[in-house]
């Protein structure tokens, strides 16, 4: 069974750059597109007037994105799908089906970030497939000219992917996303590991140049065998590593503004009775990282 690119439609220009990205995402892994927009019933007032107003908005907001999808990407197979229900519950079904699922997120500026409605974020924290939070007005210059039909898909430019790993745990899956994310796009991957540092050295209590240096070169041999089979399995693409010493979240997030995609791992605990929660660094770079974030749930 072929899974699709899912994109989760409300009609927002953050949900249509969303469409925009997953339909260029699906022609780049020769996918189908399926475009979704969950709508919840509620009880109509007395008396009841207008009680088809939701559906009919919703057929229509499906039928004109398709319809303008099909007019930039001819070739993209899309489909569309008017679901009912809890929005959050039924994402997270249609995303369990899906290869992955974009997701707009509304910008608030520099300093506030991005908004993530609670719909966004239940859908990361619960899915176990990897979820796309799309910008709008963001997507890189080289991708707008794509979405304009001017240029074929092969003859386009990408910025980086990036990649923030975390070697503390098994994070394969995350890796591979990010490895053949950039395959697919023929562009250099960065790869940015950082490791928080034991409690004396934000004091600087006993801590010479010599010793943070010599800790900077440890988790820079970490991150090259890490990623030396990796390599080696994808020995076309440009990989650019950078180690750092304390949160990655601020390089993670300088690095977005110059990249076409960010990738981030998201742990998932099966065997945890509590609620499914999203790791600081994750949460950090999904509310202020300027590109498109990815969040690859792994182990």
């Amino acid at each position: 069974m072929t899974r699709p690119v899912a994109v989760g439609l409300d009609g927002s220009p953050a949900s249509l750059a969303a469409a925009d990205w997953g339909a260029r995402e699906a022609l780049r892994r020769d996918l189908p597109l399926r475009l979704v927009h969950v709508w919840e019933w509620q009880p109509p007032p007395a008396p009841p007037v207008g009680t088809d107003a939701p559906r009919l908005w919703t057929e229509r907001l499906l039928r004109e994105a398709a319809a303008d999808l099909r007019s930039r990407f001819p070739d993209l197979v899309i489909t569309t799908a008017s679901l009912m229900g809890a929005p959050p519950e039924v994402l997270c079904d249609v995303a369990e089906e899906s290869e992955l699922m974009a997701i707009g997120s509304a910008g608030l500026g520099r300093l506030a970030g991005f908004f993530l409605g609670s719909v966004a974020m239940s859908t990361v924290a619960h899915t176990e497939r990897p979820v796309v939070l799309v910008r709008a007005g963001t997507t890189a210059a080289a991708e707008r000219l794509l979405a304009t039909g001017e240029r074929p898909l092969s003859a386009m430019p990408y910025r980086p992917v990036v990649l923030g790993l975390d070697l503390s745990r098994p994070c394969d899956g995350v890796i591979r996303f990010a490895f053949e994310t950039a395959a697919l796009r023929a562009a250099p991957l960065r790869v940015v590991h950082g490791r928080n540092p034991p409690a004396f050295f934000a004091y600087g209590v006993g801590v010479t140049p010599s010793v943070r240096d010599d800790v900077a070169v440890q988790e820079a041999e970490v991150l090259r065998t890490a990623l030396r089979r990796w390599r080696e399995r994808y020995p076309g693409i440009d990989v650019i590593e950078q180690a750092v010493i304390g949160q990655p979240v601020h390089h993670l997030v300088d690095a977005g503004a110059d990249a076409g995609l960010v990738v981030i791992g998201k742990r998932t605990d099966r065997l945890s009775a509590g609620p499914t929660r999203i790791g600081h660094i994750a949460h950090a770079v999904m509310h202020h990282c300027p590109a498109p974030v990815a969040v690859v749930p792994h182990d």
